[in-house]
């Protein structure tokens, strides 16, 4: 039988050799990798090729949402859940929009966990009935806004609001990186998710379109 070839993202080493001992636990699955990061997960994943990532929302230098969305636009057959401690619709929505199949709570139980990753490989999405109710809530108040600026806002990270709010001002990356202590590299794959998010070709457009949907509020 195939292996399932299961890649963990998690900051805390202890998590992920819990996933690893119950994913390796199944006769047809095998955890290929670990990262600690999300830019760990996204370098594994070009080298590992796995089906499937766990992914951890809360993780240091690129979080889970963030690496999610690179992943995708990368390698767009990978399936991904994300895992949290929160029940946050936020934290929902924005997962899905980053691309994410499922949605799974770290108290899940071990037999929820292996439905997950066996049911989003089937092409199904795995949310636990509490969450799709929060998911169903959130689509509801969007609707109920009516502000093409609310569906754009909610997919900004507070930092791509940041690196959006020093490019309206004219800032380079370096002034960017310098600005907010973040490298360089870093700063580029910001403004690359920034214009991807907002549908516009270049830094120009992108300060256009948040000044005119009134995205950022330019006094934080």
């Amino acid at each position: 039988m195939a292996s399932i070839r299961v890649l963990v993202a998690d900051d805390h080493i202890l998590m992920r050799h819990g996933l690893r001992l119950i994913i390796d636990a199944q006769e047809d699955m095998e955890v290929v990798g670990e990262a600690g990061d999300g830019f760990e997960a996204l370098e594994l994943t070009g080298e590992l090729r796995p089906d499937i990532i766990l992914m951890d929302i809360a993780m240091p230098h690129c979080d889970g949402l963030e690496a999610t969305r690179l992943i995708k636009r990368q390698l767009p057959e990978v399936q991904i859940i994300v895992l949290t401690v929160h029940e946050k619709a936020e934290s929902l929505f924005k997962a899905l929009q980053s691309g994410a199949r499922g949605f799974l709570l770290k108290k899940a139980r071990a037999e929820e966990l292996i439905a997950a990753l066996r049911g989003v490989l089937r092409g199904e999405a795995h949310l636990s009935p509490s969450m799709a109710g929060k998911l169903v809530d959130e689509f509801v108040r969007l609707a109920r806004a009516h502000s093409p600026s609310s569906f754009l806002e909610s997919s900004l990270t507070p930092r791509e609001k940041g690196v959006l709010r020093e490019i309206a001002r004219g800032a380079s990356n370096e002034q960017i990186a310098a600005s907010l202590s973040i490298s360089v590299n870093t700063v580029k794959r910001h403004v690359s998710s920034i214009l991807a998010k907002l549908g516009v070709q270049d830094r120009r457009q992108a300060a256009e379109r948040a000044s005119h949907l009134d995205l950022v509020d330019w006094r934080k």
